[in-house]
């Protein structure tokens, strides 16, 4: 039976505004299980933030139950705190005027770590983010990038089992971004437990082993990326250029099961044909032959991603939901 090291259980978390109350989080529950990468997907005010600062033991939740690693949030704080790392969006966190291993030490005394196991431990973490040679320069010097790896890092100086990273990717190149999220999968491989929360939908799809989806505080969507997308129903759409096209090989396509619809442009002298199908019908084959001997040029099938079937569950969440 798999363990979860992360459990939150109809977590609501309410803020007093003047005379009003505003709901964050409204009964969301999600597992994560260990050595798993799982994200949490939403637009900006969604509750993603306040879910994390709960994690975190920052936040208080209003009720429902959240434990990390078995141990409850509310009543836990110090064990959860010395088993978790997290790495926030942005580039604060760090003394500029100390080099990259004196930071390092710094939150190693924090988190109380000997010194014998400080010496092969910072080295160690340092070759793994990949700032060895730079090691000794001061983080004021360093780029937006390297500050990310730099903060990775420094999540891991106490040896956590959970690491939580809020965006860690936001406003880095695609050089530096693609570093990252192999360093991450890396972290997983290791037998880590992380949780992601990011805005690109291309990072969470080719990441996350499963996922939830917020809107307005409220799990709209869960699971794994293509279980998400199939739920959406957003049709495949494949694109086949022919030449002598009849109209009743249009009719004969139409009539094919899984099609939902089929359209056709003139393209200079030729024909291309759109034909939408629901996301788990394969009907190239039968399309094909539909076609008869007409003479067939390039085919392209456009399979919906999952920013497809994030932006269609954002679109259609409830507006009352707060």
């Amino acid at each position: 039976m798999a363990t979860n090291d992360i459990e939150v259980d109809e977590l609501v978390r309410d803020y007093r505004r003047g005379g009003s109350t505003l709901r964050a989080v409204d009964s969301v529950s999600f597992s994560v299980a260990r050595g798993e990468l799982f994200g949490i997907l939403g637009p900006n005010g969604a509750g993603k933030t306040t879910t994390i600062k709960v994690l975190l033991t920052t936040l208080l939740p209003t009720s429902g139950r959240v434990s990390v690693l078995g141990h409850d949030v509310t009543t836990h704080v110090k064990q959860v705190r010395r088993r978790v790392g997290h790495v926030l969006g942005g580039d604060k966190g760090f003394y500029d005027r100390l080099t990259a291993r004196q930071n390092l030490t710094y939150f190693a005394d924090l988190y109380e770590v000997p010194h014998r196991v400080q010496r092969t431990r910072i080295p160690e973490l340092l070759e793994q983010v990949g700032l060895s040679e730079r090691s000794r320069d001061r983080v004021e010097v360093y780029s937006r990038g390297m500050k990310q790896r730099l903060h990775i890092a420094r999540s891991l100086v106490h040896d956590p089992q959970v690491l939580i990273l809020d965006e860690p990717t936001n406003g880095i190149d695609p050089v530096g971004a693609r570093e990252l999220r192999e360093l991450t999968a890396g972290l997983t491989r290791q037998g880590k437990t992380v949780l992601l929360t990011t805005h690109y939908m291309h990072e969470a799809e080719a990441m996350c082993e499963r996922l939830v989806v917020l809107a307005r505080g409220r799990i709209i969507a869960s699971g794994t990326p293509s279980t998400v997308k199939r739920a959406v129903g957003i049709p495949r759409v494949t694109e086949i250029e022919v030449d002598g096209l009849e109209p009743e090989r249009i009719a004969a396509i139409r009539g094919l099961a899984g099609v939902t619809s089929v359209e056709v442009d003139a393209v200079d002298a030729r024909q291309l044909i759109q034909v939408r199908t629901e996301p788990d019908a394969d009907c190239l084959q039968a399309v094909i032959q539909a076609l008869g001997r007409v003479r067939i040029g390039r085919i392209t099938t456009h399979d919906p991603t999952l920013e497809d079937a994030y932006v269609a569950l954002v679109s259609r969440a409830p507006r009352d939901a707060s």
